[in-house]
């Protein structure tokens, strides 16, 4: 895998995501968590799965530079698979918990929200969904996985507003279940699957589906119009010049 490394404990898996310094998501990084994830799912051997990041950052999220050079066949390919990663994740029946290291804005944050567990760093860092001041339109269904876990009041403010929110903020709002230094994110996220797996994993992983069946139903049920819909919105002139100049601002820093 060129983006992801994994690490096999006696019951669990780790995996890293590992693209660059920040981890910025494209196409091949989502046709990997996809492949992955469907094969831990299969493999009796992990009985849970722990996501993590790099130093400072979780991910930064979409890769916006490579992105906005695809035609529009790999565009609404890479909206494609986003969706299947989200659907896939989020109804990943096995544990599931995110160390999130650092930086964690949009994909980055809906990667974590797919998750049953959340640790954060604390420090200077960044969490949410930033999607509306770059130009992205947000569908339904990323509402309702953010709204699942901090209210459909807060998810809608935020989202409108393109918040992102420190470490403790984020705690704060129920978007993160607990913050602690940054050295000690990847041994909290092992501490806490230790404490699922003493459950009966059968029982562990029904309750969760039951718990969870209607976002894992509305977050599964994207079609073509939508995807065409992101598409058609992505390409429009307008769009592209907000797009854009975001990348110029990224090129800067």
């Amino acid at each position: 895998m060129k983006t992801l490394a994994i690490t096999q404990k006696e019951s669990y898996s780790i995996v890293t995501l590992d693209r660059g310094k920040s981890n910025p998501m494209n196409l091949e990084m989502f046709e990997e968590i996809l492949s992955l994830f469907q094969t831990l799912k299969e493999d009796n051997s992990v009985q849970g799965v722990i996501i993590n990041g790099k130093e400072n950052f979780f991910s930064s999220g979409l890769d916006l530079p490579e992105i906005i050079t695809y035609d529009r066949k790999t565009t609404r390919l890479f909206w494609q698979k986003f969706m299947e990663v989200i659907a896939e994740l989020t109804a990943f029946p096995k544990p599931l918990i995110s160390a999130i290291t650092g930086h964690a804005p949009a994909g980055g944050c809906i990667v974590a929200l797919c998750c049953d567990y959340r640790i954060m760093a604390g420090g200077e860092y960044k969490i949410g969904l930033n999607e509306v001041p770059v130009g992205i339109v947000v569908p339904r269904h990323i509402f309702e996985l953010y709204s699942f876990w901090i209210g459909r009041h807060r998810a809608y403010q935020f989202l409108m507003e393109g918040r992102l929110m420190k470490p403790q903020q984020a705690s704060d709002a129920g978007l993160i279940d607990i913050v602690v230094p940054t050295e000690q994110v990847l041994e909290a996220a092992e501490r806490k699957m230790t404490q699922y797996l003493k459950f009966d994993q059968n029982t562990w992983s029904q309750t969760k589906l039951n718990l969870k069946r209607d976002i894992i139903k509305e977050v599964s049920e994207y079609d073509d119009n939508l995807l065409d819909e992101i598409v058609e919105h992505w390409f429009q002139p307008h769009v592209q010049g907000i797009l854009n100049g975001f990348v110029a601002m990224l090129k800067k820093k």
